[in-house]
């Protein structure tokens, strides 16, 4: 295969990183800063990349009504939140409590605390008990690799047709192709649903070299 595609380094990423309207924006580089300074995982969050992209999606198809597994510190939600039409609400589903705590903290600093509602707890329990308002419009899954699938089957049938559903880290930094690595439980789920959804009739599906791997399905 010939390539084309351009690899990027620091530089390169970070002149990219400024293409972008509100490239400084001071309340997610806050948080970007809290989530560097506080633990190590500060990876865990969104790329300032996905998080410009999943705010564009979610104005490109006027979504109102949102759902989010895995809300973490609040990066994605914060964009989802901010790019929702005139009432609209963003449904965030997690199980940790300190996390979500600097999440609270943030959404009100961004301004979107009366767009979020927050349910801790396992989302697979809590998804099997939930009834939206209405047909959702945007799904971000973000979560536990091994029960990406089981997410993306309890909520596909909750979105409208043309609705969106992202899921993150679909390359698993790489591991989806490393021989052993695609073996650990939570890899080879991610795998399969990778393979699953290429061929799933009931959406249209991309894969992206954004971030971690950014795949986005459109419900037909």
């Amino acid at each position: 295969m010939s390539q084309s595609y351009l690899p990027l380094n620091d530089p390169l990423y970070g002149y990219l990183l400024n293409q972008r309207s509100d490239a400084r924006d001071p309340v997610l580089e806050a948080l970007r800063s809290e989530n560097q300074s506080v633990q190590a995982n500060g990876n865990l969050s969104v790329s300032p990349d996905q998080a410009s992209l999943l705010n564009l999606l979610v104005s490109l198809i006027g979504a109102k009504w949102a759902v989010e597994i895995g809300t973490f510190t609040g990066m994605s939600s914060i964009s989802i939140a901010r790019a929702l039409s005139p009432g609209g609400r963003l449904i965030c589903f997690d199980q940790d409590f300190k996390w979500t705590s600097i999440a609270r903290r943030y959404w009100f600093k961004a301004g979107v605390q009366d767009k979020i509602e927050l349910k801790l707890g396992n989302a697979r329990e809590l998804l099997s008990r939930f009834r939206p308002h209405a047909a959702l419009d945007f799904v971000f899954i973000d979560a536990d690799r091994e029960s990406y699938d089981a997410y993306y089957e309890a909520l596909l049938p909750l979105v409208r047709a043309g609705g969106l559903i992202v899921l993150d880290n679909m390359l698993c930094g790489g591991a989806v192709l490393d021989p052993i690595e695609r073996n650990q439980p939570g890899t080879r789920n991610i795998d399969q649903l990778n393979a699953k959804l290429a061929v799933d009739p009931r959406v249209h599906t991309v894969q992206l070299a954004i971030g971690d791997g950014l795949t986005l399905c459109r419900k037909r």
